[in-house]
């Protein structure tokens, strides 16, 4: 079977006054339904690397290559103001002229799993920090994409607000199952949520390293957080990024 994801030798400079060199020689596959997490310092390419991804920019030069339809969730949520919950879920797929009887289904079904029922008719800022994401995460699964590329989704969350939606994100991917590259500053969040792991390099980003998560599936909370592995997978991370 294809990887639905697979980059060879990408690179990307940004040009202004001077030459910025964002990526360097970028190899990864990403296997049908795996979830997988990009690490590094800030600056290194990872955001650039799922743009690219994702089509929203071009590499300079590499091969890249994606399988499936794609959904992208930013940090910020993209809903309009003047729209309801439901009608900011729906949106996305009407564009896409799927039938009116199937959005509702999908949107109602969404709406129960991302905790968000009661608050369909409610706008975005009446919504907390944590619904307005989750809403913004169910606008991109109404969508029902094979790819979900996630780009440091809860960042601008508190820590508890980021804990809550790392377990919905982990529950709603253990249902569905979706090919997932999810980019985060987060040690302890990429080893709780993945499959491998990547660490890049500082910029010129490159990846440097490939954690495989040897954390049993499906996960809980309690289960992981007293697992050893995942303090040793945490510590081997960190001492590859240098925290100590």
């Amino acid at each position: 079977m294809t990887a639905p994801i697979v980059a060879r030798q990408v690179s990307k400079s940004f040009y202004g006054r001077e030459e910025v060199r964002a990526l360097l020689d970028v190899s990864l596959e990403i296997r049908a339904r795996e979830f997988v997490s990009v690490l590094g310092p800030s600056g290194c390419g990872k955001s650039t690397l799922l743009r690219i991804v994702a089509g929203l920019i071009p590499a300079d030069r590499g091969e890249l290559r994606t399988s499936g339809t794609t959904g992208v969730v930013f940090q910020t949520h993209n809903m309009l103001p003047w729209l309801t919950v439901t009608q900011n879920m729906e949106l996305g797929a009407k564009m896409r002229g799927i039938a009116e009887n199937e959005i509702r289904g999908r949107v109602e079904r969404l709406t129960e799993t991302l905790s968000l029922r009661g608050f369909g008719k409610s706008y975005p800022h009446q919504l907390s920090g944590g619904m307005r994401q989750r809403a913004a995460i169910g606008q991109i699964l109404a969508l029902e994409p094979a790819i979900l590329l996630m780009d440091e989704p809860f960042g601008a969350l508190d820590a508890l607000t980021r804990d809550r939606l790392n377990v919905e994100l982990l529950r709603i991917w253990q249902e569905r199952m979706q090919t997932v590259l999810f980019i985060t500053h987060s040690i302890a969040e990429a080893v709780f949520l993945s499959d491998r792991v990547l660490v890049m390099s500082a910029r010129p980003g490159r990846i440097l390293h490939e954690v495989t998560i040897d954390l049993p599936r499906p996960r809980s909370p309690e289960a992981v957080r007293t697992d050893p592995r995942f303090a040793a997978h945490v510590a081997e991370i960190s001492q590859m990024m240098g925290v100590y």
